[in-house]
């Protein structure tokens, strides 16, 4: 008895039959998608969190650390930015272009590139000149996710706020980043920058 029910469910796995085959195929596949989709998106979101930024000692002892000074972290309303606020953009596939582009930070980390806070100081401007070309080029839209001109009131802006900001938004040549260096972590040395 059991040795003809062990036969008989061998020959099934051994040359399963072409329907049975087609549905475990398409099930399983589904069920694979399913699984791997979750793992990737729980992946992407935990990525994406300051804990998860500050968790290596170098953006812990030396972004963060500055970013605990500025407005962005602490301020009259409560509003707080996050590393993932400013660093990496909301939506889906820019998201993704970001995750995959900053991947070659685990190559830093691996090889201690910024491992103390000499080397660090040392590769400040080249890293922040990266920053500024990437908020440069998509128009400073982690900024805007937060700061947009349409909603400023510009009559309780300084006076030369509010000059900037209504020439910016008429001219449209602008974006945050030519003005706001230095907004959220300290300027590197910018001895030798024309206009600095």
């Amino acid at each position: 008895m059991i040795k003809r029910f062990i036969r008989k469910y061998w020959s099934i796995l051994r040359k399963p039959p072409v329907h049975l085959s087609l549905g475990v195929l398409t099930v399983g596949g589904f069920m694979a998608g399913i699984i791997f989709w979750g793992g990737f998106n729980t992946a992407l979101e935990v990525t994406n969190t300051e804990e998860f930024c500050v968790s290596c000692h170098e953006m812990r002892d030396n972004p963060f650390a500055e970013l605990k000074t500025t407005i962005h972290y602490s301020n009259r309303s409560g509003v707080r930015a996050t590393c993932p606020d400013c660093h990496v953009p909301h939506n889906w596939t820019d998201k993704i272009a970001r995750k995959m582009a900053a991947s070659k930070e685990v190559w830093g980390k691996l090889f201690g590139t910024i491992s103390t806070r000499e080397k660090f100081l040392d590769k400040r401007r080249d890293l922040a000149e990266h920053e500024w070309e990437r908020l440069k080029a998509n128009d400073s839209l982690e900024c805007r996710n937060c700061h947009n001109f349409e909603f400023m009131d510009f009559t309780r802006q300084s006076t030369r706020a509010e000059q900037q900001h209504s020439t910016a938004l008429a001219s449209g040549e602008k974006t945050c980043i030519d003005c706001h260096k230095g907004i959220a972590h300290e300027l590197p040395d910018m001895a030798g920058v024309e206009g600095w």
